[in-house]
């Protein structure tokens, strides 16, 4: 445990710098070059892991190299090669590589530069705060893309005004803890562009920001392009994908699968990921009797191969940001169920028309949809033809190019000392009509 003194002395040390950064900023703006769009760099806590958001940026990254220089950098590393692919044309970059034993002085002290009650504050540190700050400081033009508002937050305060700044949100507002949003409304002002996945959390982002970006945008996901074909919905099978955690909500969704059971003892759930709540979540299974009808399948590499197997995809979570697993599940021909949690399902789903949403926490209501899913063929069609259609929405093609407008109109928008206030990004695509 460090002392006192040591903790005042680091932080001290670390509020000085921070003050002479800006100071030199201040002086730089003067004499800044035009902006170019050219070079992107998007910061990742730990781009060899295995979550919904590194999958994404790296479907973004490989769009974005089609045309642009790009480096994926990841803040630590953890693991010895990434999970997911890596797209033609992007590189990699570790910062603060963990795999060596012996990690130095400063990864005893902790971060000075993300708040303490943001989610991934233990994965960093003062080392990894080192080595950001070198890394954004060394840059000299291009785009910076944060990604957790962490990195976010450490971009919009120290990177050089030659920079292009694009915070991206993941998550959303609500979802994050008192301290952080406090630093949001101070800070994200300083981003020259804030992303959100969800028009509802756009909006929850021009209520409360203190000062707004240049630009506020609305750019969901692109949806992971799977391999195989459409489901040809035969399989008894339900199945569901995510971390094994709270947020989640399968403790909910187990307890709603016994009363599916009951009438229908031959449809088996599967549930595909690791974490935290898997012993308690074995242990509600057993004490169900459904030991034999929900499975806990573990992590899986290839979604598309299991979703093809499947007859019906069911969200439970309690909240979300925006869950693209709807989208690849549409993109299979998986008919979808869902809580309406905040935020994220009722933007991707028509109630009835490409899936069917239920009021958050509801047990009952999530069997009864279900049941009604397994017992009406039509119905279970229907919605998985018009998941296809919705799910076309969200192509790397279609969001790629709304990237593209951004950043481009970040380039000719804004340069020098000149701050021009431009329009928000067009909303993400329309809603289907309801039938």
């Amino acid at each position: 445990m460090l002392r006192a003194p040591a903790k005042a002395l680091v932080k001290a040390i670390a509020k000085a710098l921070l003050k002479a950064l800006e100071a030199r900023d201040r002086r730089r703006a003067r004499t800044a070059p035009p902006r170019s769009g050219h070079e992107v760099r998007i910061l990742l806590l730990h781009a060899n892991g295995m979550g919904g958001t590194i999958r994404t940026v790296f479907n973004l990254a490989g769009h974005l190299a089609r045309t642009r220089d790009v480096e994926i950098v990841s803040v630590v590393r953890e693991r010895e090669t990434p999970f997911f692919p890596v797209p033609p044309g992007v590189r990699i970059r570790y910062l603060d590589d963990r795999l060596p034993r012996r990690k130095g002085l400063l990864s005893r002290f902790p971060s000075r530069l993300v708040p303490k009650d943001e989610a991934a504050y233990h994965r960093f540190s003062l080392r990894s705060d080192v080595k950001l700050v070198r890394y954004i400081r060394s840059r000299r033009r291009g785009v910076l893309i944060g990604t957790r508002p962490g990195l976010n937050l450490i971009t919009a305060r120290i990177s050089p005004p030659e920079i292009i700044t694009v915070g991206q949100e993941h998550a959303n507002l609500a979802s994050h803890e008192p301290g952080v949003r406090a630093r949001i409304r101070r800070r994200y002002g300083r981003l020259d562009a804030l992303v959100t996945l969800t028009r509802a959390d756009l909006r929850d982002y021009e209520r409360v920001l203190r000062d707004r970006p240049a630009v506020l945008a609305q750019i969901p996901n692109a949806v992971t392009r799977l391999g195989g074909g459409p489901s040809p919905l035969t399989d008894k099978t339900a199945v569901t994908v995510g971390r094994l955690s709270y947020v989640k909500g399968y403790d909910l969704l187990i307890r709603a699968w016994a009363h599916v059971a009951e009438r229908h003892p031959d449809w088996t759930l599967r549930i595909f990921g690791n974490g935290s709540r898997r012993a308690k979540l074995q242990e509600s299974i057993d004490k169900r009797g459904l030991t034999d009808r929900v499975f806990l399948e573990g992590s899986v590499e290839d979604v598309g191969a299991e979703l093809e197997k499947a007859s019906m995809f069911v969200l439970s979570s309690r909240r979300e940001g925006m869950p693209l697993v709807i989208l690849e599940a549409m993109s299979k021909g998986v008919p979808v169920v869902s809580y309406d949690c905040p935020t994220g399902p009722a933007e991707l789903i028509t109630d009835g028309h490409d899936g069917l949403l239920v009021k958050p926490g509801k047990i009952h209501a999530m069997a009864d949809a279900i049941r009604a899913v397994i017992e009406d063929e039509e119905l279970r069609g229907r919605l998985a033809a018009h998941g296809l259609e919705t799910a076309a929405k969200y192509d790397l093609d279609v969001i790629g190019a709304r990237w593209d407008e951004l950043l481009t109109t970040l380039v000719e928008g804004r340069t020098g000392e000149q701050g021009i206030t431009l329009a928000p990004s067009a909303a993400g695509p329309a809603p289907a009509p309801r039938p």
